[in-house]
């Protein structure tokens, strides 16, 4: 067999790997948009319950990253472009860590802080549309190896997603700068919104590398 097609098997494997972490990343930042109705519902159990669920997923896409490593190094040299595949997979892992801070930092703000200024409305915007960037990423990595036109179109969208993150991150932040007295309570949310915009951000990167991979099969 030719060295060319033991390359193209060896990333369409790792790939395989890859589509596991963000299949599990998804269900995670689904897990966490559930979060902000489950405060306001003070559903105790329910959010509870979701953040072990995402912990959960945090640790199973540890595990993916470490098993696509331990492939990328088997096949050595074979594959050229192995350190976008390894960064790409590291990036994805610090994505679940982002959703497992995201959930632990909203659960501990005050209920009443989050319905006086209403701003449970704005992290749940925000929360929807890093989902929605995420099921791109996923929409992406299942057309690498059938319709890369697609997932170049696909990747676009993303972008746009993360531009309109942009967006709403800055007018929650003067919200919440402007309407939140209690310094705990401003640096909780503050820490919330930031992550889900630096989450929006390796998403972009992420989109990014999958299109690398694209062009490379």
């Amino acid at each position: 067999m030719y060295s060319g097609e033991l390359e193209v098997q060896a990333k369409r494997k790792a790939i395989a790997v890859l589509q596991d972490e963000i299949s599990r990343i998804l269900h995670a930042s689904r897990e966490l948009a559930t979060v902000p109705e489950l405060m306001i519902k003070k559903d105790k159990k329910g959010i509870k319950n979701a953040i072990e669920q995402i912990s959960s997923i945090e640790e199973d896409v540890e595990n993916l990253r470490r098993k696509i490593t331990r492939e990328v190094a088997d096949v050595g040299g074979l594959i050229m472009n192995r350190e976008n595949l390894l960064n790409t997979a590291y990036t994805m892992d610090e994505i679940a860590g982002y959703i497992t801070g995201i959930s632990f930092k909203l659960s501990n703000v005050k209920v009443s802080t989050l319905k006086s200024t209403k701003l449970d409305k704005d992290i749940t915007v925000l929360i929807e549309l890093v989902v929605d960037q995420v099921y791109k990423l996923n929409e992406i990595i299942r057309s690498l190896t059938t319709n890369t036109a697609n997932a170049i179109e696909l990747a676009q969208e993303t972008q746009t997603i993360e531009r309109e993150i942009d967006i709403k991150y800055r007018d929650a932040t003067i919200k919440l700068l402007s309407e939140v007295s209690n310094t705990k309570e401003i640096m909780l949310i503050k820490d919330v919104i930031e992550g889900i915009e630096e989450m929006a951000d390796k998403c972009q990167r992420v989109s990014d590398s999958f299109i690398l991979l694209a062009l490379s099969l």
